[in-house]
């Protein structure tokens, strides 16, 4: 069976029926690969068989992220060294695999069989190679305990036609010369024939029971040794038969002749290295089964997976569970009707170096263990397994985030200012009210129009004003909800534009006063402003440029609906990327230089000596509405998905409603509070 014989250079005329023994090492790691076991204890015989054995099942296991978890080597003695002896058995006490794999030469076989004459072993699966059948010769209670329900590969057997006929009519008496016969029969029935050897040293006096030589093999030897299919009786049967159809193509090669001329042209003229061409190509069947050589001189590698069941009564049972054909696609085959794992197992043991890494986690090394042996690290965010021992875990989709177990992904939450979040509703309410506000001081000043304090400082001016923060309040509702385009488009360019006319406004305001004050002075050229529509029109131009801006914005790099899937990993920001930053940051820098503006102008009309005078409290208006944009921008630029929203519309809030409260706050509490000083009487004499 050794794999050297394949080379056909060394040996270009030799043949087996046998498969060799990497076959057989290939039919044992396909039962482990089988069953999943993946730590794997390895007894080898100290000779080239036991060796190539340990480096292909190593190879294997491997492959499917198993290891070896000990290997032992037996020597060709009967009995091993008491230290060697004492070595093996503790390492297999000691090591948690539970499956163990004994590939051994012949010569190894008794020599590791010795190993459980005196030594109680732990409850391990065996699976053995073919070697092994000389289990027979040691029927030792401790051998039949530890090895009851092993595996083993075996020759897949055959049937030989006419042999059971033979078997059921064989006695000795048909074979009186052949000697190997009656030592055979002695040992069956245990009896002596008259003339035997063996009957000098049987013990005086002791009762002999006699062959007669008639006696026929029962079914009790049938129980014993098996059924009528054979494995290598059978294989020394196809052997004769290729031969035999080797020689028979051979003859049927030859040119055409009468019978006896094509026999004489065999005997005289073909060569024996002649036959080599027939036998390679040869091909029959036998039973059913087609039996060939492939260009090693190897025969289809079919082995039989055995379980050795040793009976109460002296008897073994060897159950064929499955097979192994390396010619077939699943090339392995168990029957899983069968009791596979008894008498010690009810089911299938698990053999790993450690419990398998569930769903979920990954496998992770452990660094100075072996390759199978690994810690379970359960996946990260964002990332899942969902299969058992994985090797790393998959990333999922981008809109997708890992589910609380690490097993599966699900639908990320979006995150946008609703309407239905407490701070979305919050600000809503907010803006609601200060809408209400800014129409109740528009309702205040349409009533009293006609009223000094109302007519202070151009009343057109201060509609627009309250007019405009009545817009500015509203706008606010474009920034909550779920961002579309449209809202996305509108809302920096409303936002922009509305409030650009009220700082515009406040302008204007300032300018009034300064305009009406300094026209007061003897040749001043600015009386012909005085009462023009100077201050509309400024109001007008400051808009248009704040348009202009927007326009180019819009056209150029526009506002678009974005879905943020980065920042936060459990969390899909729906926001609006405002497309040009420096547009954007622009259209807020206009508004601040007008900003800026009015409060250098509302401050050096601050100490104009007039009673309504509203430098004052427009230089408070600005001085809030600076401050809030001022801390706006860092804290815009550090903000991310909802939170951005609400800075920017916490921001829009309270610089309008600075507006409102500093310019038409004092307003407000002179006409509803101290109306006395809102008489034109009052006005005169003060």
């Amino acid at each position: 069976m050794d794999p050297v014989f394949n080379d056909r250079t060394q040996f270009p005329s030799f043949y087996r029926t046998i498969p060799n023994v990497k076959a057989e090492i290939d039919g044992i790691v396909q039962i482990l690969k089988h069953f999943g076991w993946k730590w794997v204890g390895l007894i080898i015989s100290d000779d080239d068989t036991g060796y190539r054995a340990r480096e292909r099942i190593t190879e294997e296991l491997s492959s499917v992220q198993g290891c070896v978890a000990f290997s032992a080597i037996i020597n060709n003695t009967f009995y091993l060294e008491k230290y060697y002896e004492d070595t093996i058995v503790a390492t297999i006490r000691k090591n948690s695999a539970k499956v163990i794999v004994v590939f051994s030469s012949t010569k190894s076989t008794l020599s590791f069989l010795s190993l459980f004459l005196f030594n109680k072993m732990p409850r391990r699966i065996w699976v053995m190679s073919s070697f092994f059948t000389k289990i027979f010769n040691l029927r030792k209670k401790k051998i039949e305990t530890t090895f009851n329900g092993s595996l083993m590969v075996l020759v897949q057997e055959g049937q030989i036609p006419g042999f059971e006929h033979f078997f059921n009519s064989f006695t000795p008496n048909k074979y009186p010369k052949n000697e190997l016969t009656r030592i055979i029969w002695e040992g069956l029935f245990r009896c002596y024939f008259l003339d035997a050897i063996s009957l000098i040293i049987t013990v005086p006096g002791a009762k002999v029971k006699y062959c007669t030589g008639n006696e026929t093999l029962s079914d009790r030897h049938l129980l014993l040794y098996g059924n009528h299919n054979y494995r290598i009786t059978y294989r020394v049967y196809t052997a004769v038969y290729a031969l035999a159809h080797a020689l028979h193509n051979l003859y049927s090669a030859q040119p055409p002749a009468n019978h006896w001329d094509r026999l004489e042209t065999l005997q005289m003229n073909v060569k024996p290295w002649q036959l080599n061409v027939f036998v390679r190509n040869v091909s029959f069947t036998t039973n059913g089964n087609t039996h060939s050589f492939n260009e090693y001189g190897d025969p289809p590698a079919s082995f039989d997976i055995i379980k050795w069941v040793f009976l109460s009564n002296n008897y073994m049972l060897k159950n064929k569970v499955g097979y192994f054909n390396a010619s077939t696609r699943e090339q392995i085959y168990i029957n899983n009707s069968e009791d596979l794992f008894g008498p010690f197992f009810e089911k299938m043991p698990q053999s790993r170096c450690n419990a398998p890494c569930a769903p979920g986690y990954r496998m992770t090394k452990i660094e100075g263990a072996p390759s199978c042996c690994y810690d379970c690290v359960q996946c990260g965010d964002g990332t899942f397994s969902n299969t058992t021992d994985a090797l790393v875990c998959l990333k999922c989709p981008v809109y997708e985030m890992s589910d609380r177990k690490r097993t599966g992904c699900i639908p990320k939450a979006t995150n946008y200012l609703s309407y239905t979040d407490t701070l979305g509703a919050s600000l809503t309410s907010i803006a609601l009210l200060l809408f209400i506000t800014a129409s109740a001081v528009l309702g205040s000043f349409l009533i009293y129009w006609d009223t000094p304090i109302v007519r202070a400082n151009n009343q057109n001016l201060s509609c627009i004003l309250i007019f405009a923060l009545m817009l500015c309040f509203l706008c606010i509702l474009l920034f909550i909800g779920r961002p579309t385009q449209i809202c996305c488009l509108l809302r920096q360019v409303t936002f922009g534009i509305v409030f650009t006319i009220s700082v515009s406004s406040v302008l204007a305001k300032t300018l009034t006063v300064i305009i009406a004050f300094n026209a007061t002075k003897p040749g001043s050229k600015l009386k012909k402003y005085v009462g023009s529509q100077l201050p509309i029109i400024l109001v007008i131009v400051c808009s248009l440029g704040e348009m202009l801006i927007s326009a180019i914005w819009i056209a150029s790099n526009p506002p678009l609906v974005e879905a943020d899937v980065f920042s936060e990993m459990d969390t899909i920001i729906l926001l609006c990327n405002e497309g040009s930053v420096t547009l954007f940051f622009c259209v807020i820098g206009y508004m601040g230089a007008l900003a800026f503006l009015s409060f250098i102008a509302a401050f050096l009309a601050k100490d104009f000596p007039d009673r309504f005078n509203e430098a004052k409290n427009i230089t408070f208006s600005m001085l809030v509405f600076c401050s809030v944009w001022v801390t706006f921008v860092p804290s815009y630029l550090s903000s991310k998905g909802s939170r951005m929203v609400a800075v920017e519309i916490f921001a829009i809030l309270s610089s309008s409603a600075g507006l409102l409260g500093c310019i038409f706050g004092p307003k407000c509490y002179i006409i509803y509070l101290r109306p006395q000083l809102n008489s034109r009487r009052t006005t005169i004499r003060k």
